[in-house]
């Protein structure tokens, strides 16, 4: 595959890098199409098919695993598989646009390992574990078991934060969108 830049945006569920990577699709100078990743899971009420996830069962997952279809995957947790498709960076590639990612952190770290020239891997990281857990309830999403499960994979995502190539703090969202948005800037123009 040969193409654009990759930009890859990691962090704990509930950091808010979805709302920095939307933020970052609406500025038009950055270029981007977002890489829409494959799923196992079902889909929570408000998601689409094909623009939040494609949402394809066990069994096709199990496939493209096979077929290596897949640029990276992964077992997010028993039987709910994420990855994404190679056919997908080669998609947005065709357009002329840089990908960005919405990505867990083994996946993004994946990524800038396949392709560290051309990705940019950043994390987002939340103030603390606990101001996690408070925006995983706002979300009225799930239930208090996959909190807890999230908050407990939390701490080990924390520990990867060294490995990517920036940490933006998303203390206050306004600072944490500028700085996203200049790094990009900065990682396309190279």
């Amino acid at each position: 595959m040969k193409g654009g830049k990759l930009i890859v945006f990691s962090a704990p569920s509930g950091s808010g890098k979805t709302t920095i990577v939307q933020y970052l699709l609406k500025q038009e100078e950055l270029n981007l199409d977002f890489s829409v990743s494959c799923t196992s899971r079902e889909p929570r009420a408000e998601e689409i098919h094909g623009t939040d996830y494609y949402f394809i069962n066990l069994k096709e997952f199990k496939q493209h695993i096979k077929n290596h279809d897949f640029l990276e995957w992964e077992e997010v947790y028993r039987d709910n598989f994420y990855g994404t498709l190679k056919t997908e960076i080669e998609r947005i590639w065709a357009k002329g646009k840089n990908v960005i990612f919405d990505i867990d952190v083994v996946g993004g770290l994946r990524i800038k390992k396949k392709y560290p020239k051309e990705t940019l891997a950043v994390f987002v990281k939340p103030p603390s574990v606990d101001e996690l857990k408070i925006r995983l309830k706002k979300r009225k999403t799930e239930s208090e078991e996959k909190i807890n499960m999230r908050i407990a994979k939390a701490s080990v995502e924390l520990a990867t934060a060294p490995q990517f190539d920036y940490i933006i703090e998303n203390k206050v969202l306004e600072t944490a969108l500028q700085e996203s948005k200049e790094m990009v800037l900065n990682f396309i123009k190279k």
